[in-house]
């Protein structure tokens, strides 16, 4: 009796210690299933959103402490409504759907209020800005005076809709970490009219995802 007791305790302990290694288990398969699943590694998952940073360092302002992602993401605004205000007009102009217009609409309004807001913040906060788009978005804006009629959809709405997928890991970042609040009302402007842009490119259809993140 005694040997048929002691075997049944030892099974028991053996079941019992075998449910907390597939407990275990199950939980790291629940953990890394997700990182799997977007087809990212465990290292990739935890890449972050980078910045240009200027080596002013912090300084210190009546809106509060302004860092080099700060002053990136201010100087960053204002070169999107640089060729993005233009690239707006385009698509109003030459549109052949209603929804590439209202895209352009949508750019225009949104863009040019942004414009005005990192204009204002540039100055309260003393950093400087840029008059011109920068040599790449000059050569995006040539590639969408190039395209001639049925040409011009797909072009328009993969420039912008990748530019505007890039920006948006940044307007996230600045709206988490900033201290500036001047910083943190422009950012909560832009992740809204970001967003608007992104719908609205989507909605003309001529959006391609499965080239969308290949440059």
């Amino acid at each position: 009796m005694r040997s048929i007791l002691s075997n049944s305790a030892a099974s028991g302990r053996t079941i019992a210690t075998g449910l907390v290694v597939a407990a275990l288990v199950a939980t790291l398969a629940a953990v890394l299933l997700p990182v799997q699943l977007f087809g990212e590694t465990a290292s990739a998952a935890t890449n972050t959103v980078a910045y240009d940073d200027d080596g002013g360092g912090t300084v210190n302002t009546r809106y509060g402490p302004l860092t080099a992602m700060d002053r990136d993401f201010v100087r960053k605004v204002r070169l999107a409504g640089l060729w993005e205000l233009p690239a707006g007009r385009q698509a109003q102009e030459r549109g052949t759907t209603a929804a590439v217009r209202s895209a352009g609409d949508h750019l225009v309004a949104g863009h040019t209020e942004l414009d005005r807001r990192s204009i204002e913040a540039g100055r309260a906060l003393g950093i400087q800005l840029a008059n011109q788009p920068t040599p790449q978005q000059q050569g995006w804006l040539a590639q969408m005076s190039a395209a001639q009629g049925d040409d011009f959809p797909p072009v328009f709405a993969e420039l912008l809709r990748r530019a505007h997928g890039k920006v948006f890991g940044l307007v996230a970042m600045v709206r988490d970490q900033t201290q500036n609040s001047m910083v943190r009302a422009l950012a909560n402007r832009a992740n809204t009219v970001v967003l608007d842009h992104i719908t609205v490119l989507e909605k003309t259809g001529r959006v391609d995802f499965h080239t969308l993140h290949s440059s």
